[in-house]
């Protein structure tokens, strides 16, 4: 039997009975979350994180004739490609506005400006005003944390690196590099039709076996890249160049060589600073401590709502609609 199967078919079915208990449930009986009763720090951290997820140009407007209505937002048991994980973590928190309102959202890997405000789980990273309003969407692949009990300096000297590859030039020239490296044991794992070169095709490695190394590489595919959650929650440090994307985990706000190692877009400085890490292990632990405490704040459940809630509620006030 496969294991790694059977655990991930039951957790689909737990997931999908939670949230079509929640989404029959009447709006009377869910849960709010309200910021009343936040201790001072508290409020100071979750205005800080609004305020970077909702910053939309002045004047936003909802595009009626494209929009969809609150009361109109309802899963689509019809079509053949649902977006399950981003609809049942938008929905909780659309469902409370006035049933008139309008809103946009868009669903998948954003790596675009959208042209009207709209509730995305990603967008590039620029520091401007932008339509591209971030919710924690798809939470359930992209919010894994995990309690890594190997200490850094018991892990193998090297760096890894498994994941899926389809016309993603940063991954492909990744890997073209560094097949052959023996600092470096990567590979990808899918071998289908945009497969083009079949010889780096390895077998899937569990996040436990990644564990083992120092070094996990973080590369972004169509938008952020989804293992830098877990590997900064864990005793081995995430490589990757600066990020491009960003999404509900602010990666806009990691410090190169604070927060993760930082290499160059062309890849052409990783092995001299794997080497320097794998030398200066105190320095490399440092960086762990750092990503372990910037993980903090998104473990407090009750915050992580609220501030979901709140962004929701003034993207209608600011587009006018409340």
């Amino acid at each position: 039997m496969d294991i790694h199967a059977l655990k991930k078919g039951c957790d689909r079915f737990l997931f999908y009975t939670k949230n079509f208990a929640y989404y029959f449930m009447p709006t009377c009986f869910c849960k709010s979350y309200s910021m009343d009763n936040l201790t001072q720090n508290e409020l100071r951290l979750v205005e800080q994180r609004i305020s970077y997820y909702l910053r939309l140009p002045k004047d936003s407007h909802v595009d009626v004739a494209s929009a969809t209505q609150v009361k109109d937002f309802k899963y689509p048991f019809g079509k053949k490609k649902k977006f399950a994980t981003y609809f049942f973590d938008l929905y909780p928190y659309v469902r409370k506005a006035f049933p008139e309102a309008y809103f946009h959202y868009i669903f998948g890997d954003v790596n675009w400006e959208a042209e009207y405000p709209s509730f995305v789980k990603s967008r590039p990273i620029s520091g401007k005003d932008t339509n591209n309003v971030i919710c924690k969407l798809n939470q359930v692949r992209h919010f894994r944390f995990i309690k890594d009990t190997i200490p850094f300096r018991e892990k193998t000297n090297q760096l890894v690196f498994r994941n899926i590859v389809r016309n993603q030039p940063n991954r492909t020239s990744f890997l073209k590099m560094f097949m052959s490296s023996p600092v470096c044991n990567v590979g990808q794992i899918n071998n289908d039709a945009y497969t083009t070169n079949p010889e780096w095709v390895k077998p899937f490695m569990p996040i436990a076996k990644q564990l083992e190394y120092k070094f996990i590489a973080c590369i972004e595919g169509n938008d952020v890249a989804t293992n830098l959650k877990w590997v900064m929650s864990s005793n081995s440090i995430a490589v990757m160049p600066r990020p491009r994307f960003e999404s509900w985990f602010m990666e806009g706000t990691l410090i190169p060589d604070y927060h993760y190692i930082e290499v160059k877009d062309d890849y052409s400085d990783l092995i001299d600073k794997v080497t320097y890490y794998t030398q200066h292990p105190q320095e490399a632990e440092q960086i762990i401590d750092n990503a372990h405490k910037y993980i903090e704040q998104f473990l407090d459940r009750r915050l992580e709502n609220i501030i979901q809630q709140e962004v929701v509620n003034r993207y209608f006030e600011l587009t006018n609609q409340c």
